[in-house]
């Protein structure tokens, strides 16, 4: 009896240090952009950013960070696929006045991306909507 309660205990600490272990890395990564972009209307030069994000579910709110400056942070979508990313990699759209703008963010060994949609994008979605129009 006594040897059951300590095992339980023990597998119980060990499951929770394990989710903790996970959940600290789970939310951090790398971005590294060729090229001007814009994201949720911040303007980002290219190089490398650091990506760190919070949120429980699939909504959470990202930081980009320069350093150890935060340079932007936006809503993002946390979406899951079949297959793990063969490196970190970011997906943009161009915009009408030829600008880059951010859409999504891989990672490296991961089956999930963070999936961005523009603010501007969202408040002519809005609009349009609000006008009756359908898709």
């Amino acid at each position: 009896m006594k040897m059951s309660r300590m095992g339980i205990t023990l597998f119980g600490a060990a499951l929770l240090f394990s989710a903790s272990a996970f959940a600290g890395n789970g939310n951090k990564g790398a971005l590294h952009l060729d090229e001007s972009i814009t994201v949720d209307g911040t303007p980002l030069q290219s190089g490398n950013y650091k990506v760190e994000w919070n949120g429980n579910g699939p909504d959470v709110q990202v930081s980009l960070l320069k350093g150890n400056q935060t340079v932007t942070t936006f809503p993002a979508h946390v979406s899951e696929q079949t297959q793990p990313n063969q490196a970190d990699a970011y997906g943009s759209s161009d915009e009408p006045n030829g600008s880059k703008s951010l859409t999504a963010i891989y990672f490296s060994g991961k089956r999930y991306f963070l999936q961005i949609e523009d603010a501007a994008a969202s408040q002519r979605n809005a609009s349009s909507q609000n006008a009756g129009s359908s898709k």
